[in-house]
């Protein structure tokens, strides 16, 4: 069996159709895994993805089609400038545990790093275990909880903040 060669880049402003269909295809198929809802970024315009392509994403490309996703939002006030969040986190389900999200996280760790960030934030639902213990692996400690962070059906659902210092 050929094993797949899997590259990562970060896309530009004129790759919305990329940035698009990786970003639905995660809504879509992990719902639970994200506080946005597939109905809240299905319709948007093109102008619309074009402004979440401001801020960086980066995306894992198997034989040129898009499997997985990261996005690095820093923050913008100055004082609080050497930081980021890192969101819009997935890996097409059939692609998972080849490395993937680790190559994505190192590419955005790296480009972060270039751009004077400090520390990388995220949010995680503390009911997606796999997600937890990925971000343990790599370094990230729990720092707190929102409870009822997402509402998700009526279920409120805590999320874990957790952070990694570069």
């Amino acid at each position: 069996m050929a094993v797949k060669l899997v590259s990562i880049r970060q896309i530009v402003p004129d790759e919305i159709d990329v940035f698009r269909s990786i970003r639905l295809e995660a809504l879509r198929c992990e719902p639970a895994s994200f506080a946005s809802r597939f109905e809240d970024w299905q319709f948007l315009s093109d102008e619309e993805w074009r402004q979440r392509l401001q801020d960086p994403v980066f995306v894992a490309f198997s034989s040129n089609e898009p499997v997985g996703i990261m996005r690095l939002v820093r923050l913008r006030p100055s004082k609080m400038a050497h930081r980021a969040k890192l969101v819009s986190v997935y890996v097409r389900k059939s692609e998972r545990g080849k490395g993937i999200a680790s190559s994505l996280l190192r590419a955005v760790s790296d480009h972060a790093t270039r751009l004077g960030v400090l520390q990388i934030e995220l949010a995680v639902n503390a009911e997606n275990s796999a997600a937890l213990r990925f971000y343990k692996r790599q370094g990230f400690i729990e720092v707190g909880r929102i409870p009822g962070g997402v509402l998700d059906a009526a279920r409120e659902i805590d999320d874990v903040i957790m952070i990694r210092r570069l």
